[in-house]
């Protein structure tokens, strides 16, 4: 097994420290959250734009808040997280708001059902699951602001996009599936094995997904 350069009940402290902290910036994680997925209903650029604009700040927020302002505490290795964090949130803001190339649309196919399976695993089923293996709130890392759920979530949403998106898009989410999951096992935090999972599926369906344009579940 990788060594950490921290014990478990440190990280636990870490996340107890950030999520007190914070709040309610969770509350406000679930409503962008919730936002995203009812924007897929709705097709239109700025509805879309607005669905970048809101992976864009989870990826910004977890970069400079928590892995430069909180998990520098006990890991140096989070400066360089934290730099990695912003890169994909500016990618997400030129990708998606700038170049608006990002079309999010919930249809009924294999990519849309994958991709919802994904999202309520990061949004419900996530919590439920650490709560039972006695990491629940504060110690929990929550929806939106923590890198796991949150990198589960982005890439529920990506299999929701119509057209393929560029492959570049996906190298820091499927590094950090890797990298999260390999410390969570290490730690303990066995709902992150969602994650490896999200990364493995993820990348395998969109580098494959061809343009998708039937059975849109609702459109204008």
């Amino acid at each position: 097994m990788m060594e950490l350069p921290f014990s478990n009940e440190q990280f636990l402290e870490v996340f107890k420290t950030y999520n007190t902290s914070i709040w309610p910036a969770q509350i406000v994680a679930y409503l962008l959250g919730g936002l995203a997925i009812y924007l897929s209903y709705r097709p239109a650029a700025r509805n879309d734009r607005t669905i970048s604009l809101i992976l864009a700040g989870f990826w910004l927020w977890m970069g400079a808040i928590y892995h430069l302002t909180f998990f520098t505490s006990i890991n140096t290795a989070a400066y360089g997280f934290g730099v990695i964090f912003l890169i994909q949130g500016l990618l997400f803001l030129g990708v998606g708001v700038w170049k608006d190339w990002l079309k999010f649309r919930l249809k009924l196919d294999g990519y849309g059902i994958t991709g919802a399976v994904l999202i309520i695993y990061a949004m419900l089923i996530y919590p439920i699951v650490g709560a039972q293996l006695g990491h629940g709130y504060p110690y929990a890392p929550m929806f939106g602001v923590a890198p796991c759920p949150a990198t589960i979530f982005t890439f529920g949403m990506l299999l929701w996009t119509v057209k393929k998106v560029p492959w570049w898009i996906l190298v820091i989410p499927g590094l950090w599936s890797v990298i999260g999951f390999t410390a969570a096992i290490n730690l303990g935090i066995l709902e992150d094995m969602g994650l490896l999972v999200a990364g493995i599926l993820g990348i395998l369906l969109l580098m494959t997904k061809t343009d998708r344009r039937e059975n849109t579940i609702l459109t204008k």
